[in-house]
């Protein structure tokens, strides 16, 4: 497989959505290259905190780079508290790379920044024993059920498209 990307491969680098543990495993075997995985938004550029090249624990995105403080705001409504054994809570970072404001939106600048300058992400994480944050919720995009339960739609989704039918839609839906 490194071969068919030219062999000379000395690392890889996966961002923009979390990767599965299982499909990073994978492409590290696959390619015999360390692969990184950035974690991050546009309004942070990009990058926020990075894992380390041979970390051999996949399902988390490493810690902070050197230019970010991160901090977790409790959500007392999804029970994701910072003062958890495992610190748990709606990611937000400060920084010299956090962005200063959406170009002539001031409302929209307000709800994505606090008074000290604090750029909340809409992900929930957890801080792993070593110290790495792991994404396993969402803060933003959630409903109230009827019976006052919250819920992702993205559990959703991930449930759907893990499901053999849904996979079969997928791999013969081009040839249709």
């Amino acid at each position: 497989m490194r071969a068919l990307i030219g062999g000379r491969v000395k690392g890889m680098v996966t961002g923009s959505a979390p990767i599965s543990k299982d499909v990073l495993n994978f492409l590290k075997i696959c390619f015999c290259a360390p692969i990184h995985e950035g974690y991050g938004q546009t309004e942070s550029s990009a990058a926020s905190s990075l894992t380390s090249a041979f970390d051999p624990v996949a399902g988390h995105v490493g810690g902070p780079l050197s230019c970010i403080r991160i901090r977790l705001k409790d959500l007392p409504e999804m029970n994701y508290m910072s003062t958890d054994e495992n610190p748990r809570g709606e990611i937000c970072y400060q920084g010299n790379s956090i962005f200063v404001g959406y170009f002539k939106n001031e409302e929209k600048t307000k709800e994505a920044l606090t008074e000290d300058g604090w750029l909340s992400s809409g992900d929930v994480g957890m801080v792993m024993p070593n110290g790495s944050i792991k994404i396993i919720d969402r803060a933003k995009n959630i409903f109230k059920l009827s019976q006052g339960e919250y819920i992702a739609p993205e559990k959703l989704e991930n449930v759907y498209i893990q499901s053999p039918f849904v996979a079969q839609i997928f791999v013969y839906g081009d040839s249709l």
